[in-house]
């Protein structure tokens, strides 16, 4: 899924208005995406506009309590993943990039 951002905002400057970026996952219904000093943050979907709203196909999608939506590459789908990310714990962070350079590297190509 690429997404691009509506309008510039000062509450989101770590966002560029034209650019766009590659959803890397999904959590709560928002989009966790790579801001542009590379850190995979989350951001409400009315933000963007949806450029290619196709979801990759080894995303693990599921479903909380009150019917919002999670989906992630399975290695990234772990609970405490994030929380391990941001805490630079070396296991996590070294799956992180593995996960999402694999998969920028296919964006755009057909399948």
């Amino acid at each position: 899924m690429t997404v691009k951002l509506r309008k510039k905002s000062a509450k989101y400057r770590d966002l560029t208005l034209g650019q766009p970026y590659v959803v890397i996952g999904i959590e709560g219904g928002d989009f966790r995406i790579l801001n542009n000093v590379g850190r995979p943050y989350l951001y409400p979907p009315a933000l963007f506009r949806v450029l290619d709203p196709r979801e990759p196909a080894d995303w693990v999608a599921e479903y909380g309590d009150e019917g919002e939506r999670y989906a992630y590459p399975a290695p990234l789908n772990e609970p405490g993943f994030f929380e391990d990310f941001f805490e630079d714990k070396p296991k996590a962070v070294g799956t992180f990039w593995r996960v999402v350079n694999q998969r920028l590297a296919t964006v755009g190509k057909v399948a």
